[in-house]
């Protein structure tokens, strides 16, 4: 459907031109009429979705229809929560593009960095504000935010939040916030605490879904390489260095490990930079503006790191480790596969990851294809291969007595037993004749 089919007004389809956006996807297609109607909504889609957008032009033309006295201070009507900086980020740069026609103020807060500037903004007025929840609770503690104006109340990417132990924060906050408003709640998965969380805090929702966490897109082509762990990254540097890869997103499952990428990558002549939860801002901030502007190709990232990366036009997602979240794994090649667009998704698994790999597979109700075409190949048994393999011998072991077994003696285990026993019952005879003495 075309955003000019919707009833979308004037300047933002002006904008939305310009930014060269015409055709709605599909949660936009169906979130934007009910949004407009004012209806709560229960989103289920996962990042790349178009949700952004889905949730900012109902928001942005609903704030446009208010009349605004221009000798009035600005009060925050919009209240939109992200899990991560980068999120935050790229939510408030949707919500000035779309709505660069309609004289609205937004401004983004979060932490890791000097909270003045925010302030700053906060004491002038402003209508829209996107914020990390741990920023925000700690500007209202110091009476530097004021929600009681809000109209409209944004949770995106619940899931996450919850992962990354922001409910109770989320909590608070929205003590804060009127119970009359509309409420929009978007979330990837959907977890016991994370549906107790939207009954909550919708009031008769609708409830949209897109793209199931149990499919993948089918566009993206997948392949799993088994390699022992010590040579992934001998691996990783053959693969980036030989496949014809425009850019490349790998993942780490842990900060120490990112940095350990890198830094062999670099060594290899291989220019990569890493965004995770242990960089600072700029530095985060500094190496995806990088990879975005094609000064690097290579991008490493944590899972948390790189929740609201949008990065159009990925040709490569590489999983150095599998994630422990079979979810996560579509999350993660779903990055590759935007926009209508293909993409490849490499993964590595080593012998301890196999079931991991089996969880996946069962997951997406398919089996990722094995490359034989591997210079590193699993020099062992895939773990439960290897277990079922003891298990033999071990029970190989108990028919035959093999543990008590003298090879080249020439005496079987029962003869052993019979010579100890005779040994036992001779010290016990002797003992007993020396107590008598």
């Amino acid at each position: 459907m075309l955003f000019k089919t919707l009833d979308i007004i004037e300047p933002i389809q002006r904008a939305l031109k310009k930014e060269g956006y015409t055709k709605a996807t599909p949660i936009q297609e169906k979130a934007i009429p009910l949004l407009l109607n004012g209806m709560d909504l229960l989103g289920c889609a996962q990042t790349g979705t178009g949700k952004t957008a889905a949730f900012a032009i109902p928001i942005l033309q609903g704030l446009s229809s208010e009349l605004r006295n221009s000798k009035e201070k600005r009060q925050i009507k919009a209240l939109i929560l992200a899990p991560t900086r980068e999120l935050a980020i790229q939510i408030g740069d949707s919500f000035k593009s779309y709505g660069k026609h309609l004289g609205l103020k937004t401004l983004v807060i979060y932490g890791g960095v000097s909270q003045n500037p925010q302030t700053k903004f906060l004491g002038i007025g402003i209508d829209i504000l996107v914020a990390t929840p741990g920023r925000l609770l700690d500007l209202i503690n110091q009476r530097f935010v004021r929600l009681n104006n809000v109209k409209y109340f944004v949770l995106d990417e619940a899931d996450q939040m919850l992962d990354m132990g922001m409910i109770e924060d989320v909590r608070r906050i929205i003590k804060y916030i009127p119970t009359l408003r509309q409420t929009m709640f978007f979330s990837a998965t959907m977890p016991n605490e994370i549906e107790k969380l939207a009954d909550y805090l919708l009031k008769d929702p609708v409830k949209v879904e897109i793209t199931p966490v149990s499919s993948t897109v089918d566009i993206i082509q997948q392949e799993v390489y088994l390699v022992n762990k010590s040579n992934k990254i001998h691996l990783l540097i053959h693969l980036l260095k030989n496949k014809s890869m425009d850019s490349a997103l790998v993942f780490s499952r842990t900060k120490h490990g990112a940095n350990q990428i890198v830094k062999s990558l670099e060594k290899a002549g291989l220019n990569a930079q890493a965004i995770h939860g242990n960089k600072s801002q700029s530095a985060r901030q500094l190496a995806l503006k990088n990879f975005k502007e094609r000064k690097i190709w290579i991008l490493v990232a944590t899972d948390i790191a790189a929740r609201g990366i949008d990065i159009d036009e990925l040709s490569h997602v590489i999983n150095f480790d599998l994630p422990e979240v079979p979810e996560t794994y579509v999350h993660r090649i779903g990055r590759t596969g935007r926009a209508g667009l293909g993409g490849m998704a490499i993964s590595f698994c080593d012998q301890e990851e196999h079931p991991l790999l089996q969880q996946i597979q069962k997951l997406i109700s398919k089996s990722v294809p094995i490359t034989e075409d591997n210079p590193f190949p699993l020099a062992e048994k895939p773990l439960e291969l290897k277990v079922a393999a003891v298990l033999t011998q071990k029970s190989t072991a108990s028919k035959t007595n093999l543990p008590n077994y003298r090879r080249g003696t020439g005496y079987s285990s029962s003869k052993n037993n019979a010579r100890k026993n005779d040994k036992t019952r001779n010290y016990a005879k002797n003992k007993r004749k020396e107590n008598w003495k």
